[in-house]
Parts: structure tokens; C-alpha cells; sequence
């Protein structure tokens, strides 16, 4: 199913001043598979005739307000800089929380989790196969923290019973990374039990995450927000089954250490992990951030520029 994008503005903005990239930027509108559900989004093109791989960035739990974490757009910076397309939608304001829901009461939050944006994910992935300077082939997916949920329940084997996020991904994303992500939903048959139902001790594991194309986790070792032995777990059953899913586990790193921002514990946060389900530390971790370029530049490298097998 193709979703319908609108331009709503078309700025050109040539960053002919970074040494390291240059892109033409446009607002634009796409619509979600979920019904009715348009986002505005935005959309950066490299230099050149194309046509271009692409890659869908969903955003973490900040969103775009004062606090946002501002993590999609240096991923962006990065991608664009190897010759991607990328395109990140806001999932969060058009739904009423244009702060994102790091805090934001479950009642609330739950109108964009993981699975909700799964659809706008798919809705994003049609908008750039629509596009003519994109290479309908070579589309990958992108995103951290909340965004990194999303990106797993994206790339879950069809769990869903709507017929057309169901449809969407038979045809989907080429491969796909997911950094600190929430390991710990169900995810089709993978299942990880806690002590308080939805939250508290994980008290165990069960079933198999069913990758549908190549994904690459991305982990801090002492992240308290998404941990990373669910993660751990997940790929090691995903891979013994015959899936190809990979992790690296970053020593000494927290959540987001993709940045360059000091280590900070947060009380008001949703933590499902946090024994009361509130609060979590972030901070950026040089060489954690360092070698995560370096992985998604080779693993987008491999799967979305390579040459196709015969």
C-alpha cells in the first residue's frame, strides 16, 4: 500500500559550510497506515542525480520539544553525508504530545508507542519509494530509544492482524538499527515476563523475535532505561533460530551515548525498568558514539549500497 505525501514547503539549504555534509531540506507531509493520521516530516537529499538509498529515522521519546534529545538529526547529518536520503516524521504532536512522551502519563502515551508507529514507519517507507531520486529498493530504517522500539516492532514478523501494515511489511525495509531499544516488549512469540506485569524485575524470557530483514542493535552495557540483557537475549535466540539479528554492547555506556551531553539521571522519566517505573540516566559516551558511526556507516554500507545477490 502506498501512502500519499504533500510538500507543504521546499527550502533549499546547502550547508556549504560543514565539512562534512550537504543536503537540500524540505518540510513535507506523508500519511501513516494508520487511518487518517498525516505527519509533517522531514526530508533530507544529498548532492547529486540520484537515484539514492533512503533511510526512515524515527524519533526517540523527546520528540521535538525544548528537550528533545536532537539525536535524529545528527543521525541524519551523519547518513546524508554517505549519500542516503533520510526522512523523520514527527509521530508525536499530530496525536497531541508534540513534547514526545518521556513523561507522559501511560493513558497517554500509549496513542504513539512502539506499535502505533510502526504504521507511521511503513507510511514514511512508501512516501520515499514514491520518489523519484530514491531507489525503491534500498530502504533501511533507522532509530534510538522509543524510536529504536519502533524500529523493532517494525521489523517483527507479521504480528499484527491489520491487513495493511500486514501487507507492508512483506514488501519492507531492506535492513534496519535499532540503538537502546525496548527489548522488552512482546514482540510475536518473544515474550519477556516482569514482576509487575508492565513493569518492574524481568523474571523471564520466552519465544523468538522474528526478524524480517537485517538488523544491527546498538547498546549501552549500563544502560537503566532499556537494559541490554533483553537485548542480549533477543539476539542471541533470533540468531540461533537462523535470523539475522546482531548486537554490540557498548562498555561504560548509558542511554543515548550517542551525543556529547554529560551523564544525567532524570526522576520524572518512564522507566518500566526502574523499580518504581520512574527515572533514568542518559549520557553521551565518546568512543561508544564513535564506533556506533562506524557500524551503521559498514552495516548500511553492506546491505543498502552492495550489489544484490543473484
Amino acid at each position: 500500500m502506498r501512502a500519499a505525501f504533500l510538500w507543504l514547503a521546499i527550502t533549499a539549504i546547502l550547508y556549504a559550510g560543514s565539512p562534512t555534509w550537504a543536503a537540500e531540506v524540505r518540510a513535507m507531509t506523508m500519511t501513516s497506515l494508520a487511518a487518517g493520521v498525516e505527519l509533517p516530516a522531514t526530508l533530507f537529499v544529498p548532492e547529486g542525480a540520484g537515484p539514492f538509498p533512503a533511510v526512515v529515522v524515527a524519533r526517540d521519546c523527546s520528540g521535538l520539544g525544548p528537550r528533545s534529545s536532537g539525536a535524529p538529526r545528527r543521525w541524519a547529518e551523519e547518513l546524508v553525508a554517505q549519500g542516503y536520503v533520510v526522512l523523520i516524521a514527527d509521530s508525536f504532536s499530530p496525536r497531541g504530545l508534540p513534547n514526545g512522551v518521556c513523561t507522559a502519563p501511560n493513558n497517554e502515551g500509549s496513542r504513539a508507542n512502539g506499535f502505533v508507529r510502526a504504521q507511521d514507519s511503513y507510511g514514511a517507507f512508501a512516501a520515499l519509494r514514491g520518489l523519484p531520486f530514491v531507489d525503491a529498493g534500498r530502504v533501511g530504517l533507522m532509530g534510538g530509544s522509543h524510536g529504536g522500539w519502533t524500529t523493532l516492532a517494525s521489523l517483527a514478523e507479521f504480528q499484527t492482524a491489520d491487513i495493511a501494515l500486514a501487507q507492508a511489511k512483506r514488501r519492507g525495509f531492506r535492513a534496519a538499527i535499532a540503538l537502546y531499544p525496548n527489548c522488552s516488549s512482546r514482540f510475536g512469540s518473544w515474550i519477556v515476563t516482569r514482576e509487575h506485569g508492565a513493569w518492574g524485575a524481568i523474571t523471564g524470557y520466552s519465544g523468538t523475535y522474528r526478524a524480517l530483514a537485517p538488523l544491527l542493535i546498538l547498546i549501552g552495557e549500563i544502560d537503566d532505561w532499556t537494559p541490554a540483557e533483553p537485548c542480549r537475549r533477543l539476539a542471541e535466540t533470533s540468531r540461533a533460530a537462523g535470523y539475522d539479528v546482531a548486537i554490540v554492547v557498548y562498555p561504560d555506556a548509558h542511554h543515548s551515548f550517542d551525543n556529547t551531553a554529560p551523564k544525567r539521571y532524570a526522576a520524572e522519566r518512564n522507566n518500566a525498568n526502574a523499580p518504581n517505573g520512574k527515572g533514568a540516566t542518559t549520557g553521551g559516551n565518546a568512543a561508544a558514539w564513535a564506533d556506533a558511526k562506524a557500524q551503521v556507516a559498514t552495516f548500511f554500507g553492506k546491505h543498502l549500497k552492495a550489489p544484490r545477490e543473484n
